[in-house]
């Protein structure tokens, strides 16, 4: 029986001519990740254990960005703690703000990640990377130590579910709504512990960033990892941003999925995943009424480039409406520079956004916009379990940058072509 992308990578990563699902492996990493919130409960067990240095300086990434700009005293001692591991044990990786990202769009930015990797990381969202062909996958703060100290990770080899993808995404509609689309359709626990393999020719009209969404949000369907079948646009995107060499594993044409889904991405409309699961999918005809408060574009699902043009292009010489509070949060400094170079900034505030430093901020709750009770917010980020965002009593509705800038112009959730 032939091998997946992922059970490809595996094996390379632990040595051996071929794995199947249910194996359990030890495998080498190209990378172990870590925030202002996870990492410092790690560095807390790594020095418990006696160690004094990393496996290799190279390929520890630490980036405080959850609750920084340190909102608090108790986040500048979390931040502080990370700080002083990176001086202490001269970790190469250590991205403090002023040059800081939210994590996820910062490594592939600096090209600390590319296809063939295996990659660790202290936070959920870690499953981003496989937009590159790489694996990538979440773990606790205690196995972030132990990669830490020895370069390796125990893995079971996860089953796949194949994403078969034809055709084209429609005008305004975008990698948001196909994830989103995909959660409604199979559910939060739809594909637990599995590979999410995206590939079909349809893939080739998806953007990086489009990949990025996609394979971010793959742990809301509890997935272990997602991942993308290279093609050019990866190779260029890998190339551009990185002088490491890489390594291409694509399927074999038998390799056993426990289910292939097949997608034509002209089908994929608008959609919102309403409170307070990313599965409660919904489509316009069913998006009712709802009168927002609050909206935020940004976050490791959806603050690049491609995400605050596409926003501001619906927002540019308009103005959201009276007592909508719009909130946009560029990844990382090299996305805000570029927004500022083009006019992208510019319109956002112009319409009425404030822009804030590349943080996390709301997504978990952390700062920079927490909602009161009854208050409900369209937010690009990637969760909106109850209290997500603050007050048990707010709701998060998930969506698009499109559908987001569209329902700050008129204070309800709007679809796009309403507004343009």
């Amino acid at each position: 029986m032939g091998m997946t992308m992922t059970q490809k990578i595996l094996a390379k990563a632990a040595g051996l001519d071929s794995v199947k699902a249910g194996d359990l492996i030890m495998a080498k990493l190209n990378l172990v990740l870590g925030n202002d919130i996870t990492a410092p409960v790690g560095i807390r067990e790594f020095k418990k254990l006696g160690l004094s240095d990393v496996f290799d300086k190279s390929k520890i990434a630490l980036v405080p960005d959850h609750f920084t700009p340190n909102k608090d005293i108790k986040s500048a001692e979390q931040a502080k703690v990370v700080r002083d591991f990176a001086d202490e044990l001269d970790i190469v990786n250590y991205f403090e703000v002023g040059e800081v990202g939210i994590e996820h769009a910062l490594l592939p930015e600096k090209g600390l990640v590319v296809a063939g990797d295996v990659v660790i990381g202290a936070d959920s969202h870690t499953c981003t990377y496989g937009a590159l062909g790489a694996f990538s996958t979440g773990v606790g703060s205690t196995d972030m130590a132990a990669g830490m100290a020895t370069g390796k990770a125990w893995f079971k080899v996860p089953e796949a579910i194949r994403f078969n993808l034809t055709g084209k995404l429609k005008p305004y509609t975008s990698g948001k709504d196909l994830i989103l689309h995909i959660i409604g359709m199979i559910g939060v626990d739809g594909a637990l512990y599995k590979s999410m393999e995206f590939t079909g020719e349809g893939l080739h009209t998806l953007t990086m960033d489009d990949r990025f969404t996609i394979a971010n949000m793959a742990i809301e369907a509890g997935a272990k990892n997602g991942i993308f079948e290279i093609d050019d646009l990866t190779r260029e995107y890998m190339r551009e941003h990185s002088s490491r060499e890489f390594a291409e594993f694509a399927a074999d044409e038998d390799a056993e999925y426990s289910q292939v889904i097949d997608i034509d991405l002209g089908e994929v409309p608008h959609t919102v995943a309403f409170p307070h699961l990313p599965e409660n999918a919904r489509t316009p005809e069913n998006w009712g009424d709802v009168a927002i408060d609050q909206v935020v574009i940004g976050s490791c699902t959806n603050g690049r480039l491609s995400d605050l043009q596409r926003a501001a292009e619906i927002l540019k010489g308009k103005h959201v409406k009276k007592g909508i509070r719009v909130i946009v949060f560029p990844a990382t400094q090299r996305i805000y520079l570029e927004a500022l170079k083009d006019g992208t900034l510019s319109a956002l505030v112009e319409a009425g956004c404030v822009i804030s430093a590349p943080t996390c901020g709301p997504c978990l709750g952390g700062h920079m916009g927490i909602l009161a009770a009854g208050e409900r917010c369209v937010s690009t980020t990637n969760r909106n379990f109850l209290g997500r965002m603050g007050h048990v009593e707010s709701e998060v509705y998930l969506a698009s940058p499109e559908v987001a800038a569209a329902s700050a112009l008129t204070g309800k959730i709007t679809a796009p072509e309403e507004v343009m």
